[in-house]
């Protein structure tokens, strides 16, 4: 891309979600709500370039795509997980735990993709990243087996974000 294109784009890929974001919430598909969405989406990025970190190497988005797809999946079956625990399982037979999660990943922005899919899953919530950066607190409403969640979230989660970012 061109140096001025990319002075009045930092972040092109944003502009677009800004845009389709704004007019999605206005619930109008007019050519007034488009523009000002892309106005917006030029001014955001533009005022904010400052703050962006570089854009992370090796991202796929396709295969973002895909785990984007299967978290949603899982956010829906654990919103009735919760719901049944909530309603049959009495407060004195939960069994809460704290987890840790030992990391593969080391890119900031994969660890916080990975910290903000647990905690946007009902029933786990992500509470606390090591000082170096190896390790994932999580607390999980209720589990027999702490192990079996730490695995889960491993390969379920950890090992597609390291496709997604390689």
């Amino acid at each position: 891309m061109t140096r001025a294109f990319r002075r009045l784009l930092p972040h092109p890929f944003l502009t677009l979600i800004l845009t389709t974001v704004w007019v999605l919430l206005q619930n109008d598909v007019s050519a007034g709500m488009v523009v000002f969405g892309l106005i917006l989406g030029i001014i955001i990025p533009w005022i904010t370039v400052r703050w962006w970190p570089d854009t992370p190497q090796g991202f796929r988005l396709n295969k973002m795509i895909s785990y984007s797809m299967i978290v949603m999946g899982d956010i829906l079956i654990a919103n009735i997980q919760v719901a049944w625990i909530v309603l049959t399982v009495p407060n004195s037979k939960l069994k809460p735990a704290w987890i840790v999660i030992p990391l593969e990943l080391r890119q900031p922005e994969a660890i916080t993709v990975l910290a903000g899919t647990i905690t946007l899953t009902p029933g786990t919530v992500s509470s606390d990243l090591s000082s170096e950066g190896h390790s994932l607190l999580v607390h999980v409403l209720h589990t027999d087996d702490p192990d079996a969640v730490r695995d889960e979230i491993k390969t379920r989660y950890e090992r597609r974000l390291l496709e997604v970012f390689s």
